[in-house]
């Protein structure tokens, strides 16, 4: 089963779309032990100050960019089982992306699509898919694929 209390989420920026607000609330209310941390927009060079200031040592970097690597939704569900009780940190950048050197410095680099999405709408796809991974390690009929 997939352990949700060894997730974090680090976005850069606020949810400003109510709709997007509302959805990502959903999702965490199904996912009480998430912890998402919203850090201000700022350069690239002073966010990743503030991102590594927040990674603990024995946390696992995930950045997400368009580069990164794609997966299944069940893919990406046995990848967050693999992870044998790791604490995974997810990080999402702003408008500008992330820098390269935290791109670079993370574990792995997570794409949700090849498709550029807004900030805020990668944030909602991000939740959604660990409360998919968690009920396709459970066996909930939520995934249908």
């Amino acid at each position: 089963m997939l352990n949700i209390s060894h997730y974090k989420i680090i976005a850069i920026g606020r949810i400003k779309k109510q709709w997007i607000q509302e959805g990502i609330q959903m999702y965490l209310k199904r996912l009480p032990t998430l912890e998402v941390i919203e850090i201000k927009d700022n350069t690239q060079i002073k966010e990743e100050h503030t991102i590594k200031g927040i990674i603990g040592k024995n946390e696992l970097l995930v950045t997400l960019n368009e580069n990164g690597q794609s997966f299944t939704s069940k893919q990406l569900a046995a990848k967050l089982l693999n992870a044998h009780n790791q604490n995974i940190t997810f990080v999402i950048g702003g408008a500008s992306g992330l820098s390269p050197s935290l791109n670079s410095s993370a574990s792995w680099q997570l794409s949700l699509s090849p498709l550029t999405f807004p900030h805020e709408l990668t944030r909602l796809l991000l939740i959604e898919q660990i409360y998919r991974a968690k009920t396709i390690t459970q066996g909930s009929p939520y995934h249908k694929g």
